[in-house]
């Protein structure tokens, strides 16, 4: 994707900000109130200005904007949506939307954007699209106009190229998290045994844990069954069985203020939440040959769109939630561990630095019980691999896992007269790891490309959990 100039270099491009009505990836059970109409206040250098960041308004067409080059570059609520979207093509039809509710006024230093007889004009070669999820785009589409083909009985007909976010956010900032909606997404179950759960504000919740969830949390229980070693007894049948919970949230920021060169000083986009989990390992699991086995068993995507201003910025969140065991077949394991924690991944741009990645964790775990029987060893983690991106292309992808580690140490004698012992020491641990990458879709900022993926850096902690000896 090549990256396009600032404003102040193109005087002549017009951009248009659009979005599409309802397109989410599940039905709300409830719609919010209209977003507030975004706030300009200036950003202390005289040309750039604060946008706000906020959840688009959920059940109603978000707002959408246009900024004509005759209006000084300035982005401005239209009533134009994308009707279709062709990716082949890339061909788009572009619409007069249905009238939404007026936006509530909110405080503001300044005078919020308004629609504007500019804005709702056709659109004209130059104009950039920035749409929520569409007809043909359940990403949502950032294009530029690139030519008008004529007038259909759905709209106008026009042909789109790919462009970038330093087009319709010029020279302005932004700044802000925005928590995902738990009812807006969608789960697919890999395995049997899988149930999700979510709690939103308004007191609306879902599936058979949603009574118990903390607002704006989801839930992924599971009860897997694990490949026992060959000569264990049914009695050490593997398994593992608990639950994930967590509450995730977008962050985004952005900084166009004039530096050296073209694109923007500064940007950030990653993901962070709460996460906590309650699971049981237990059974003799069979022995490991090559990597270790990991058993995904849902998967979870959402498509929230963020308000940045006057541009709806849609962000692509994937999540696959699995199981791993790495074992020896010889030891049998029965332990139960709570974690709780916190996370964030993403990117962090600087002009002049280039792209960072941006990784930390901070979790704790309790062990409820914890026995280890026989000789060798078992490592059984509940993690997930998640990925941030803008518009359906990935930008950042990490994947989390805490994870219990056992080992155990077992000698046996028998003496002359028939009677036998066994001693030993077994140990378990808790633990994290986190790892991922960037990834050249993050130049949708309009930053420059980068040849190669970033790897966010591996992060491993460890603690002990118990300890014994055994003996008889």
């Amino acid at each position: 994707m090549r990256m396009l100039a600032r404003r102040l270099l193109l005087p002549g491009i017009t951009t248009l900000a659009l979005t599409a009505t309802g397109c989410s990836s599940a039905p709300h059970t409830g719609a919010a109130d209209a977003a507030a109409p975004a706030t300009l206040a200036p950003a202390g250098d005289g040309t750039s200005q604060q946008l706000d960041v906020a959840a688009a308004p959920e059940g109603t067409p978000t707002p959408a904007a246009v900024a004509r080059a005759g209006g000084k570059g300035r982005t401005e609520q239209s009533s134009l949506k994308v009707a279709s979207y062709d990716a082949a093509s890339g061909r788009a039809v572009i619409a007069k939307a249905p009238p939404g509710p007026a936006p509530k006024p909110t405080k503001s230093t300044s005078t919020p954007s308004s629609p504007s007889p500019t804005a709702d004009k056709p659109v004209a070669v130059g104009d950039v699209i920035a749409s929520a999820p569409a007809p043909g785009a359940p990403n949502g589409l950032l294009a530029k106009v690139t030519e008008v083909v004529g007038k259909t009985d759905r709209g106008t007909e026009v042909k789109t190229a790919s462009t970038t976010l330093a087009s319709v956010l010029n020279d302005d900032k932004a700044e802000g998290k925005v928590p995902v909606d738990p009812s807006s997404v969608t789960v697919e179950p890999l395995m049997k045994g899988v149930t999700f759960s979510w709690a939103k504000t308004g007191g609306v919740k879902f599936g058979p844990e949603g009574a118990k969830l903390p607002l704006g949390n989801l839930r992924l229980d599971v009860n897997a069954a694990v490949d026992t070693a060959p000569d264990a007894p049914a009695s050490a049948g593997a398994s593992v069985s608990g639950f994930v919970q967590l509450a995730p949230q977008v962050e985004f920021s952005y900084d166009g203020t004039p530096g050296a060169g073209s694109g923007p000083r500064g940007a950030f986009l990653g993901m962070s939440g709460d996460w906590s989990s309650q699971w049981k390992l237990q059974g003799r699991a069979a022995a490991s040959t090559g990597a270790p086995k990991r058993i995904p068993f849902a998967k979870l995507h959402s498509a929230p769109v963020i308000q940045v201003g006057p541009v709806p910025v849609v962000v692509n969140l994937d999540l696959t939630c699995y199981v791993q065991v790495e074992a020896d077949g010889r030891v049998t394991l029965d332990v139960q561990q709570d974690v709780k924690g916190d996370f964030k991944v993403g990117g962090s741009y600087a002009l002049g630095k280039g792209w960072t990645p941006v990784s930390r964790s901070d979790v704790k775990s309790t062990p409820v019980t914890a026995t280890v029987t026989a000789a060798g060893k078992v490592k059984g983690a509940l993690g997930a691999e998640a990925s941030v991106g803008l518009y359906g292309a990935v930008g950042v992808s990490a994947d989390f896992a805490p994870y219990l580690r056992g080992e155990a140490d077992a000698k046996a004698s028998a003496s002359s007269d028939g009677k036998t012992s066994l001693s030993g020491a077994w140990a378990l641990y808790g633990g994290f790891d986190l790892s991922g990458q960037l990834h050249l879709q993050l130049s949708l900022f309009g930053t420059p490309l980068f040849e190669r993926k970033i790897p966010l850096g591996a992060l491993n902690r460890e603690w002990a959990l118990a300890s014994g000896h055994a003996g008889r």
